[in-house]
């Protein structure tokens, strides 16, 4: 299953800043790293106010080594390292998006259960 991860800030800079945070938390992760690889790249995820640029976006390829609920998890866990509770925008590759902003428990459920619903 193919997943982008992107970052809704007002600020290009500190979405990049965060995304990279999450990039590199994920590449701590052994599994994640071995199975999911994740990548930096570009996206089409506008900026408010910004000029025609684009935010990076985070792109992974989950398997069986690393699945929907070991990305809940890893996100979650990113979340509560953070200061601030960047709102996260995953998206599935058939468009199924869901939107992070509290960093609760429920927001790891939530993103699971969309991740494993049906992809028909």
């Amino acid at each position: 299953m193919k997943v982008t991860v992107s970052v809704s800030l007002e600020d290009a800079d500190s979405a990049e800043r965060q995304l990279r945070s999450l990039n590199e938390w994920l590449l701590a992760d052994t599994a994640c790293r071995r199975h999911a690889r994740p990548a930096l790249g570009p996206g089409a995820v506008a900026v408010p106010g910004a000029q025609g640029g684009l935010v990076e976006v985070l792109n992974l390829v989950l398997g069986t080594g690393f699945n929907a609920a070991s990305l809940a998890l890893a996100i979650a866990s990113w979340r509560r390292s953070r200061p601030q509770r960047t709102t996260l925008v995953v998206e599935r590759a058939d468009g199924t998006r869901v939107t992070l902003t509290g960093g609760t428990d429920e927001d790891a459920g939530r993103l699971l259960a969309e991740l494993e619903r049906d992809q028909t």
